[in-house]
């Protein structure tokens, strides 16, 4: 699979806490992080998988996201164990795990700001989207 070209960007009051909080609940890894003045994060990304979220500190332009949107879905092997993680880390857990119709196991949480992230098996890649609609046509 070729490098990922789409990477989400969000902003947090606190981005020195959500960065902790990522890490230890959702296992993101620490690809880059750059602090300004007074701890204040000028720009972040964590890697999941191949992909990667960009993240930094708000500011009057460009104000906290807190859930004001979507979400971010990220592909996860083990789901079962993911979701363990991040419900004894203390992750609010939106979307009990379970098993979808479209067959991914899949499970959504909030982050400290409200952000809504989905973790789960289904790969957008790999899945047969002409298949199912021709079944439902």
């Amino acid at each position: 699979m070729e490098p990922a070209t789409v990477f989400p960007s969000l902003t947090y009051d606190d981005a020195q806490a959500a960065i902790a909080f990522l890490v230890d609940a959702f296992g993101a890894e620490k690809h880059a992080v750059y602090a300004g003045d007074g701890g204040n994060i000028q720009h972040a990304e964590l890697r999941f998988g191949n992909g990667l979220v960009m993240l930094g500190t708000a500011r009057p332009e460009f104000p906290a996201t807190r859930g004001a949107g979507g979400g971010i879905y990220v592909v996860i092997e083990d789901v079962d164990r993911h979701h363990a993680r991040a419900r004894a880390a203390g992750a609010e857990i939106t979307r009990e795990l379970g098993d979808t119709d479209y067959g991914s196991r899949e499970y959504g949480a909030l982050d400290p700001e409200g952000n809504h992230w989905w973790f789960g098996t289904y790969q957008p890649f790999a899945y047969e989207h002409a298949a199912e609609a021709a079944a439902h046509a």
